[in-house]
């Protein structure tokens, strides 16, 4: 019972001095477990560090030995870490969208040849709907008569329920949406495209009643040379 007793003290001083040598404080750092979870090696884009030399070796957990701080990315050409794009390519969105092209005061050529890839359905018209009150309502209001809260104080909102606006295109709305027009500043930065598009869906179809609405979305055919797709801007 003794021994016992006395191995359990033992067993507990010693742990107690285990725990005080890790302690940090002063000169003394501690000790780290596993330190090469706190000192990974990241690669930096656009500096390289290659000399091993004289550029940290104190903590070195890499298998070649080389210091803590060597950033040199031997798998890439030239070492570099930052890989540049494949030339003349574009890069697009994940629904493989291209990147919108179209100046502001291009909006009579945006109007005339963009198309609403989104294929029209109760689910969209319901998701642009929500959009809709969520960023058109204070200005165009609930029906898009320019009676909104914001609309009120501005004046100049226009009406998409009458003249010439109920006859604009979808691509035109889209336009307007993302760069501006008059009185209303440009969107672009604040919707994704495809909550433009729905949104669009929704002015046409419901406040607008779906007059001058092209529904039609793009079919792709399976054997289509993909050099030849047109892919809707965004």
């Amino acid at each position: 019972m003794k021994i016992a007793k006395t191995l359990s003290i033992l067993g507990i001083a010693a742990a107690g001095i285990a725990l005080a040598g890790c302690r940090a404080g002063g000169e003394n750092q501690g000790l780290e477990y596993a330190p090469q979870m706190y000192h990974s090696v990241a690669y930096e884009p656009l500096t390289q560090i290659m000399d091993s030399e004289t550029k940290g070796d104190l903590i070195s957990t890499r298998e070649d030995g080389k210091g803590e701080y060597f950033n040199s990315n031997i798998n890439n050409p030239h070492n570099m870490n930052m890989r540049e794009p494949v030339a003349n390519t574009v890069p697009r969105n994940k629904q493989g969208y291209l990147p919108y092209r179209y100046k502001a005061f291009e909006i009579e050529e945006a109007g005339a040849t963009m198309k609403n890839p989104i294929e029209l359905s109760d689910e969209v018209l319901t998701d642009g709907k929500r959009l809709y009150q969520l960023y058109c309502t204070p200005c165009h209001g609930t029906g898009g008569m320019g009676d909104g809260k914001v609309g009120e104080i501005i004046g100049g909102v226009a009406n998409l329920t009458g003249g010439a606006y109920v006859g604009l295109s979808e691509g035109h709305i889209f336009h307007v949406i993302t760069k501006g027009k008059g009185r209303m500043g440009a969107h672009g930065s604040q919707i994704t495209p495809e909550n433009r598009w729905k949104i669009v869906h929704y002015v046409k179809q419901e406040i607008q009643g779906g007059q001058n609405a092209d529904n039609a979305v793009a079919v792709v055919a399976e054997d289509q040379d993909v050099t030849q797709l047109e892919t809707p801007a965004n």
